[in-house]
């Protein structure tokens, strides 16, 4: 038996720490495992709080601040200083009508008129957002020239390959059923539109190769 001096990673520190203990010739090789695997876990440690402090010195440089902030009032300062860039962007954006990643259709009444005599007028938003293609807005507008509504004003903006068009129609109503109906025939003529992308676009994947193929003449 011999006395050596042992490396015990000190778990508050990160780092390795001298010990004493008795050890036996035949835990030589074991322990000998145990200290690589330590100095490795204390390396790794290390490493770690580097980046973390380099993370906060990278926040530190982007708060406007004159004061040096410990890091929990600086993780509470970027919070606060990023829910106010979304509440910005999001009165920024109102009114805007921004193509989402998702497919979808809606078809909304959003104002109600009189019209002369007897005739009521009611009005109509709806919209649709999809990957764009080159015949899509002529379809639209075939299918709108089709429905029993007049076209008001028309709204598109486009985004990375997905466009969104907004479309403002009026409408006559004889009656609460008359109503739906109109409702009903702009959403399936908008979702009728919406399908034949979808297919085209499943139908480009599967037909067309994404990689161009060589061609010898």
């Amino acid at each position: 038996m011999s006395v050596k001096q042992l490396l015990v990673l000190d778990g508050e520190k990160g780092e390795l720490v001298k010990t004493s203990g008795r050890l036996g010739k035949g835990n030589e090789v074991s322990d000998a495992k145990t200290l690589a695997a330590l100095k490795s876990h204390s390396e790794a440690e290390r490493r770690r709080r580097e980046r973390i402090n380099a993370h906060f010195a990278t926040l530190r440089g982007l708060v406007p601040s004159n004061e040096k902030m410990d890091k929990a009032t600086l993780l509470a300062e970027v919070i606060s200083q990023v829910k106010q860039m979304k509440k910005t962007a999001a009165c920024a954006s109102e009114g805007l009508h921004i193509p989402m990643d998702h497919d979808e259709v809606q078809v909304e009444e959003f104002e109600e008129n009189q019209g002369n005599g007897t005739e009521t007028i009611f009005s109509l938003k709806a919209s649709l957002c999809s990957d764009y293609r080159p015949d899509l807005l002529s379809n639209l507008r075939q299918s709108i020239d089709d429905l029993p509504v007049k076209l008001l004003r028309a709204e598109i903006s486009t985004l990375g390959g997905r466009v969104k068009s907004v479309f403002f129609l009026a409408a006559s109503e004889e009656g609460p059923e008359a109503r739906d109906v109109v409702i009903s025939s702009v959403h399936s003529a908008l979702s009728n539109i919406l399908d034949k992308v979808s297919a085209s676009a499943e139908y480009a994947q599967s037909f067309f190769p994404r990689k161009r193929p060589r061609v010898s003449y």
